[in-house]
């Protein structure tokens, strides 16, 4: 695993989807340094089948060492976005780092995709991490080391990874495609726009859901992504931006070689 250092002791750190899965355990990663966490997503009541409210991620968060401030957000909803990032500065003065996370999937072909699905999908993925940036740039510009890290795949224009379900590729790689961009116009600010793609899947309460409290071996922990994510934010801004990033290739050029501990079913 990759150690805490104290690096984020008083950053602010505004996560979407942060109430379970990745953005969750991203959160209490950087929480054991002390940082700042906003927890921003929409489930303030618990899901019937997923555990996990942005009221349980921020108790969690506390109690690993970090400040939170639970708000919900929709990422679809403009006014909504705007009031959180204001509540966020309100409480902590700025914003450091914007991790965009939330996302909605559907591996379906274009047939058994309906367009209420489609429209969910390119809303939250890619809009809504268009909408968040914009909205949260004017603080990052004054943050210290500021960092964007997108959870989404490298540019990859091989048909194989549009084929099985080219409406939610497109969603996806709206989000890359904003670290192709944002990382080249917010160069002057020295803000770093980064992306995060894990090798394997990871296993989820949402995942577990999807395959019906399936078999989790062959997938790997959150927290694979978590120390990945912790390496990338701690890299100097100035320098370390508009990279594609995978999750065992970024740990294995910083040292780390046993993979198993990351394993569901070592």
């Amino acid at each position: 695993a990759i150690p805490n250092t104290g690096f984020f002791a008083g950053k602010t750190v505004f996560i979407t989807g942060a109430s379970r899965g990745i953005g969750k355990e991203i959160a209490l990663k950087l929480a054991k340094d002390g940082a700042n966490i906003v927890v921003a997503a929409k489930t303030a009541t618990a899901h019937p089948k997923l555990p996990g409210t942005i009221y349980t991620a921020a108790e969690e968060i506390e109690k690993a060492g970090g400040k939170a401030l639970p708000c919900v957000v929709d990422v679809r909803d403009e006014s909504a976005v705007k009031a959180a990032v204001e509540a966020a500065v309100k409480k902590f003065g700025g914003i450091d780092i914007l991790i965009n996370n939330a996302s909605a999937i559907s591996l379906t072909n274009t047939e058994d995709t309906d367009m209420k699905r489609y429209d969910l999908m390119h809303s939250i993925n890619t809009r809504g991490t268009y909408l968040l940036t914009k909205t949260c740039l004017p603080y990052l510009k004054k943050g210290k080391n500021p960092h964007i890290l997108n959870i989404s795949p490298p540019l990859d224009m091989d048909a194989k990874w549009f084929g099985p379900h080219v409406g939610y590729t497109m969603a996806k790689f709206g989000m890359s495609m904003c670290v192709l961009g944002h990382h080249e116009e917010f160069r002057p600010f020295e803000i770093a726009v980064n992306a995060l793609w894990p090798m394997t899947a990871i296993w989820t309460s949402a995942m577990e859901f999807l395959s019906h409290g399936g078999d989790s071996s062959g997938n790997r922990k959150a927290s694979i992504m978590s120390d990945s994510a912790y390496v990338i934010l701690t890299q100097d801004s100035r320098k370390f931006t508009g990279n594609f990033l995978i999750d065992e290739e970024i740990l294995k050029a910083h040292g780390v070689s046993d993979f198993e501990q990351y394993e569901c079913v070592p």
